[in-house]
């Protein structure tokens, strides 16, 4: 049995006394919270509006997904695992609804209690609460479950379990977590954590990633079969605990989720094309409007869904690894940024049909605003005006080419800049001032077919400046393991946000992620004013605060210039077959219907 570690775990008796002596039972059990105000659906609804509680169960949805997988473990930071596992195989104390910004309800908890100032938050663990295995969920399960992963998981786990100042036992199926410090968002990132079962691990290495152990878990789904590399296929549990809740009503129907695993994005394709996958989630418009015209849509017997959202557009695109000396100049990320014809190569492979990223929260009321910073977001920056980039405080946009191939006037001002930062053409080879050529290396996923594709139309471009980048595809546990340890030089990144960013920016842009491996700091980003603005945003006492602070820590970020942005997704492009059927009532995050198939259902005609 692993050591207990006191500093956090206390138990129930004396404690509970005091606690209750200090006047803090005054707080009354909820059956939600909200990041501001209360949670939109009252005690007694019946369902989440975007769930169909008339849903018939049965049927089967097929995925295909590039590359391959060698562990069953999404908890760590070893290995390459089915994504979808994350969500689908693991529940929380309390469930998020994908119809407001940040509010939680009662899933494992029937209820949660907070402090006036939400330094603590109590649960209360519903009595029915079980395991696949029949076994009830536990306190002790779930102290043990956040003790392993904050110390032992995944680095995404450990930055609230440092926020974590007492975690104890307050009754038979009630635990207590205290903060460190104030900060409102903490109250509910506490409900989200995935809860294991204590005694699956009892004499195993928790950080050792593979196949021998498949989870045990109180989620709906359970992994029934699985073949390395080829396919994993998840049962609904049919004796699943939750069933009758009203957050899992109309939900969780489909009798089986397969996720069949292919070498590359055309070979997955195809596959749904022949019907060996039921839906296909497409990002490329072009592609969607000219190659979705196969003989099973003509019949139709497969489906085109076009889904809104007015999630924030997040940063996709290729990001420079700022511990490497060649991209420590910001005029040499720059140069590449503008050296990356985005209009023609949004043309060529598109044809024109995706709109571009303008910033981290573009599409979206987060974002920042056109022109220099004004009122709060100048307030907040000010003080960093020494440190920020060009454009922060003045306003800032990405080139725009003319549509060519040959982007003359970006090429000329990367020239600008590149010999503005000691570089110049020299025999036609790009070089500083000992001699040495300016070349790095491009590491690219294998099946990563379209990303591959931009990056030959970019290593085009960048030949005319005398650049020669390497270009290296690995297979995918090769890029999980590199890029978890920074060990790249320019790479495909995609970091999702949401309408209520908190905490998990730290993770994304904190300086730890410099040296700590496993965080989306992949390029190595250390500004002590993003980080301001991330202790803004999350202690912000007002809605008014609260978007100025994004604001700002979105000018941060994208006059930056670490990453060279492509197109973002504004809506999500699903086929699939006439049988599975979603909700009309598309929820906020509306492309979560996207990835996941939780509202999904499947009723022949």
């Amino acid at each position: 049995m692993r050591p207990v570690n006191f500093r956090h775990i206390a138990l129930a008796g004396a404690t509970a006394a005091l606690i209750a002596a200090a006047g803090f039972a005054q707080a009354q059990p909820k059956h939600g919270i909200a990041m501001y105000g209360d949670p939109e659906l009252p005690p007694d609804f019946a369902h989440l509006p975007y769930a169909n509680p008339d849903a018939p169960t049965g049927g089967r949805i097929v995925t295909g997904e590039t590359g391959g997988f060698d562990s069953l473990n999404p908890h760590i930071a070893k290995g390459s695992v089915p994504w979808q596992l994350r969500f689908l195989a693991y529940e929380s104390l309390m469930g998020r609804s994908y119809d407001e910004p940040f509010s939680l309800y009662g899933l494992l908890a029937e209820s949660v209690e907070v402090g006036p100032d939400r330094r603590w938050a109590e649960f209360t663990l519903r009595e029915e609460a079980r395991f696949s295995d029949g076994s009830p969920v536990t306190v002790e399960d779930v102290m043990w479950s956040y003790e392993t992963l904050g110390t032992e998981g995944h680095p995404r786990y450990h930055g609230l379990w440092n926020q974590i100042e007492t975690m104890e036992q307050t009754g038979p199926r009630k635990i207590r977590f205290t903060f460190g410090e104030n900060d409102r968002e903490l109250a509910l990132l506490v409900g989200m954590r995935p809860i294991l079962k204590k005694a699956q691990w009892e004499g195993k290495d928790f950080t050792r990633s593979g196949l021998d152990n498949i989870p045990i878990s109180s989620a709906p789904y359970v992994i029934e079969d699985f073949e390395p590399g080829r396919f994993v296929s998840l049962k609904r549990d049919p004796d699943y605990w939750g069933q009758d809740l009203p957050f899992r009503r109309g939900t969780n129907v489909i009798d089986e989720i397969r996720m069949e695993f292919y070498g590359d994005g055309s070979v997955a394709f195809e596959a749904f094309k022949a019907g060996e996958v039921t839906t296909n989630r497409e990002f490329n418009g072009g592609k969607w409007d000219t190659q979705y015209d196969f003989p099973a849509i003509d019949r139709g017997d497969v489906i085109k869904s076009v889904i809104p959202h007015q999630r924030p557009s997040g940063i996709t695109g290729f990001v420079m690894n700022t511990r490497r000396d060649i991209f420590q100049d910001w005029r040499v990320r720059d140069a590449l940024i503008h050296a990356f014809n985005f209009e023609y190569i949004n043309e060529t492979l598109t044809g024109g049909e995706q709109p571009r990223i303008t910033s981290y929260f573009s599409n979206s009321v987060l974002a920042m605003q056109d022109g220099p910073a004004e009122g709060l977001v100048r307030e907040y920056l000010e003080p960093f005006e020494d440190e920020l980039l060009p454009g922060a405080l003045e306003g800032y946009q990405l080139p725009q080419a003319d549509g060519s191939a040959r982007n003359r006037k970006n090429i000329a001002r990367a020239m600008d800049l590149f010999e503005q930062a000691g570089w110049t053409v020299q025999d036609g080879v790009m070089k500083n001032a000992q001699g040495q050529p300016f070349t790095f290396e491009i590491l690219l996923s294998q099946g990563s077919t379209e990303e591959q594709s931009m990056i030959d139309l970019y290593t085009q471009a960048l030949e005319r400046l005398g650049i020669s980048p390497t270009v290296t595809v690995v297979d995918s546990a090769q890029y999980k393991d590199r890029t978890n340890d920074y060990d790249f030089d320019m790479t495909y990144y995609r970091v999702g946000v949401s309408l209520s960013p908190g905490n998990e920016q730290r993770l994304y842009w904190g300086s730890d992620g410099i040296e700590a491996p496993g965080t989306k700091n992949w390029m190595g980003m250390n500004s002590p004013a993003a980080e301001a603005m991330i202790d803004r945003l999350v202690n912000s006492d007002s809605r008014e605060e609260f978007l100025a602070s994004v604001r700002a820590l979105d000018r941060v970020l994208t006059t930056g210039r670490y990453v060279i942005p492509i197109y973002q997704f504004n809506i999500s492009r699903i086929a699939h077959v006439k049988e599975l059927k979603y909700p009309e009532h598309i929820p906020m995050y509306g492309d979560w219907i996207g990835w996941q198939p939780d509202v999904w259902w499947y009723e022949e005609e």
